[in-house]
C-alpha cells in the first residue's frame, strides 16, 4: 500500500509522529511517501503545501491499485491496511463522509483506476477546484473512527486514526486534548533509543569508538593535572 502523506515544512514533527505510528502497526509493508511540493509536477498552493498535491496521489500510482492520503496532523493506531476494506470497485474514492466537506480530503482513500481525471494539468487549473469532488463519479463512506476528529467527534468507540484537526499535542494550546497521551506516547517511541553500549557495544566499530574516548579522558586528566 502507497500511503502518502502531506507535509507541511513548518511542523516536521507531525509527520514523522505520523509515519512511525503507521509503520510499527501495519501488519504488511507500507511504502509511505512525503508530498513535497517542490518534487511534484505542480506549484498550485492553498493554506498548506499539500491542500491541492494530495490529489496527485493516484497519478503518482499510475492509476494502479489502491493509494491513502493523510493530513500529516493524525496519528494511527491501528492496521492500517484496514482502509482497503472501504474500497469498492464502483467508488473513485473513500472518505468520512460525515464531518464537514472540506475535510473529506484529510483522509481519502484512492481506487486509482478510477481516478483518471485527476491529472497535474488538472490539478494545477485554478479554475477546478478538487475539493468539491466532482472528479469522482461515486464516493464511499469510511466509518467515523477511521478519522476521527480530536474537539468535534463525541468517541463511541475506539479511534483507529486520529485527526488532531485543531493542532496536534506539540503546540501548548492543545497540549491536553483528547488522545494527547497516545500522541506524546508515540512521540516518545519515535524518537526512542537504548544506550550506545547495548546498540554498538559489540560491534567492530566499538573499538574505534572506545579508544576515542579513552583518548579525550587522558587529555583531560593531563590538563587537569598541569593545572
Amino acid at each position: 500500500m502507497r500511503i502518502y502523506i502531506g507535509i507541511d515544512p513548518r511542523q516536521p514533527v507531525a509527520y514523522n509522529v505520523l509515519q512511525w505510528s503507521i509503520t510499527r502497526r501495519a501488519s504488511k509493508p507500507v511504502s509511505i511517501i512525503p508530498l513535497v511540493l517542490f518534487q511534484l509536477p505542480i506549484k498550485r498552493v492553498g493554506l498548506t503545501d499539500f491542500t491541492f498535491s494530495r490529489y496527485l496521489a493516484p497519478a503518482l500510482c499510475g492509476y494502479q491499485g489502491v493509494s491513502v492520503f493523510m493530513d500529516a496532523d493524525m496519528l494511527v493506531l491501528d492496521d492500517i491496511h484496514k482502509l482497503k476494506e472501504f474500497v469498492k470497485d464502483d467508488c473513485a474514492v473513500s472518505v468520512r463522509k460525515s464531518i464537514h466537506k472540506f475535510e473529506w480530503a484529510s483522509l481519502m482513500v484512492f481506487n486509482n483506476s478510477l481516478c483518471k481525471k485527476l491529472t497535474a494539468d488538472y490539478i494545477n487549473d485554478e479554475s477546478n477546484t478538487p475539493q468539491n469532488f466532482e472528479w469522482a463519479d461515486s464516493i464511499n463512506d469510511i466509518p467515523q473512527k477511521f478519522n476521527y476528529c480530536v474537539g468535534y467527534d463525541e468517541m463511541t468507540e475506539p479511534a483507529s486514526i486520529v485527526h488532531y484537526t485543531a493542532g496536534i499535542p506539540h503546540f501548548p494550546e492543545t497540549r491536553h486534548c483528547e488522545y494527547a497521551k497516545e500522541w506524546w506516547d508515540e512521540y516518545e517511541s519515535m524518537i526512542g533509543n537504548v544506550s550506545w553500549l547495548e546498540m554498538l557495544g559489540d560491534s567492530v566499530h566499538a573499538e574505534m569508538v572506545l579508544n576515542n574516548i579513552n583518548k579525550r579522558i587522558d587529555k583531560w586528566q593531563s590538563r587537569t593535572t598541569q593545572s
